[in-house]
């Protein structure tokens, strides 16, 4: 029994130290992984679009006599704009510059004495400043800035007509909200009023000098691919 006692006590500290040599070995796991924490969407960085809206608005003449009242141009508008934000905190700063197709058109006509005008913008264009405050990836933002536009001008009557295409230049301003749904893709809602200065008109042999001015509103959308 002594014999068998003794056994059995030796076998258990084999295994003990079996164990115990065991313990010390290496451990087949794997290290840990580091959790993963995505960085923070940043409104900061480059970004070119496009956009389509609607236009309308108003023409602002003086001098042309009867021919004083336009009616309200509206119409179709699309484009492009590039632009540059720059996020410190949650304000975003950034300037735009755009530039629009358009199809506004308002005419004006006096019966009676054969007269008739018209007012077109075949085109238009802003470079704006831009200031935001990001909640996330929502963005509303204010923005103003510089206006220039194609106005052609063409008044007709019994034995003449003269037009007028010119360049004209002026101011904008506006604001909007922007939506980043991807960290590269934003979709945006604007809305800009644009002040185009008058042209003058002179009509041949001096008969009168007139001038036309341009205003009109902007509701469009866009979508932004952010570099």
């Amino acid at each position: 029994m002594k014999n068998y006692l003794l056994s059995g006590v030796a076998a258990l500290g084999i295994l003990a130290a079996g164990a115990a040599s065991a313990a010390d070995l290496p451990s087949r796991k794997g290290p840990v992984a580091a959790p993963y924490y995505p960085p923070a969407f940043t409104w900061t960085g480059f970004y070119i679009g496009a956009n389509a809206g609607y236009a309308w608005g108003q023409v602002d003449s003086s001098a042309l006599g009867t021919l004083n009242s336009f009616d309200d141009p509206d119409g179709f508008v699309g484009g492009g704009q590039v632009g540059y934000n720059y996020q410190i905190g949650q304000w975003v700063l950034g300037v735009e510059a755009d530039f629009q197709g358009a199809d506004l058109k308002a005419t004006a006509s006096d019966p009676f004495f054969g007269l008739r005008a018209s007012n077109e913008l075949n085109w238009f264009g802003t470079v704006r400043g831009r200031v935001g405050y990001a909640f996330d990836r929502f963005l509303p933002y204010v923005t103003g800035g510089f206006a220039y536009g194609n106005v052609k001008n063409k008044i007709s009557g019994p034995g003449f007509s003269v037009s007028d295409d010119n360049t004209q230049y002026g101011w904008t301003l506006g604001g909007g909200l922007e939506y980043a749904f991807t960290n590269n893709l934003t979709v945006k809602a604007e809305y800009l009023y644009v002040d185009l200065d008058k042209e003058s008109i002179v009509v041949p042999g001096g008969t009168f000098t007139g001038s036309v001015g341009t205003k009109f509103s902007v509701a469009r959308v866009g979508l932004n691919y952010k570099f």
